[in-house]
């Protein structure tokens, strides 16, 4: 798993009893030629066999990124599922993206069916994403020379955010119509609001960090993907009978370590400022 990964999630792969090896974050498309066959340890441990020697396939890799089952469970299967709980009514589409299969899948199956729907990717700081949906070039300031503070994507986010093009984000660029950009501020004082308001505990999408351990990425789209759905409700006016959808698709209790740890945040330079939804959900 990647070193950079919140504990909470290598904790429970441990207690159901799986051998756990972190090694430095890698990006599958700029580094190697990885397909969905075999993931064997570089660990030189007494039972591993040398690099050289032939082995048995000891794992399967998935592969999400590129792998396009992923587009397409959500193309047969979330997209659909939308379609009806809805009653084949909504405005917007709203999610974020990490292997695009989500935005992709459910996007293309949504505008078949009602062209006029606005499909919407929420980015979180440090991804490339949103200036490739805005401007056609995939950057971002943060990943600049002498500014970057991670060795992935600049943010708190785990599962959202990405600097390069996947096989099923490709998917989704000629059908998303805009991208919004949401900071770490706006998705961790979202994340408080929530369970304020609503008794939601859930995950967010976006992160600052400090060298060496503080070095990391925290949640998952689902406060970065509510800033983004309040921000478009917000542009669908009259605000009456509009119905605009997106996905919360983690919950808080794999995240007390980072997102959920005040402390850590404060040495990470995050704000926790409910104003900042108070003033977000106002219609004035």
């Amino acid at each position: 798993m990647p070193d950079d990964i919140a504990a909470e999630k290598v904790l429970t792969l441990r207690a159901l009893g799986a051998d756990i090896e972190q090694i430095r974050a890698q990006d599958f498309g700029r580094n190697s030629r990885a397909t969905t066959s075999v993931v064997v340890s570089t660990n030189q441990g007494t039972d591993t066999p040398a690099l050289h020697e032939h082995v048995e396939p000891r794992g399967f890799f998935a592969d999400q990124f590129e792998n396009m089952s992923n587009f397409m469970a959500h193309y047969e299967g979330t997209g659909p599922e939308i379609w009806q709980q809805t009653n084949q009514s909504l405005n917007a589409f709203v999610s974020g993206a990490g292997t695009g299969g989500t935005i992709a899948g459910v996007a293309c199956y949504l505008k078949e069916r009602q062209p006029t729907i606005r499909i919407v990717l929420s980015d979180p700081e440090g991804s490339g994403l949103y200036n490739k949906v805005k401007h056609g070039v995939m950057y971002d300031p943060k990943e600049s020379e002498g500014r970057k503070r991670r060795h992935q994507v600049d943010t708190i986010v785990e599962g959202i955010g990405i600097n390069r093009l996947t096989r099923n984000f490709q998917q989704a660029l000629p059908v998303i119509d805009d991208a919004i950009r949401v900071t770490d501020e706006e998705a961790v004082s979202m994340s408080r609001y929530l369970v304020k308001h609503d008794g939601l505990f859930l995950g967010s999408s976006s992160g600052k960090s400090k060298p060496d351990d503080l070095n990391t990425s925290i949640h998952r789209a689902i406060a970065c993907n509510l800033v983004a759905a309040v921000k478009v409700a917000k542009t669908l006016a009259p605000f009456t009978g509009k119905r605009v959808v997106t996905i919360l698709c983690d919950s808080g209790s794999r995240h007390y370590s980072k997102f959920w740890n005040d402390e850590y945040l404060k040495e990470a330079g995050i704000k926790t400022d409910l104003s900042i939804i108070d003033r977000l959900v106002s219609r004035a």
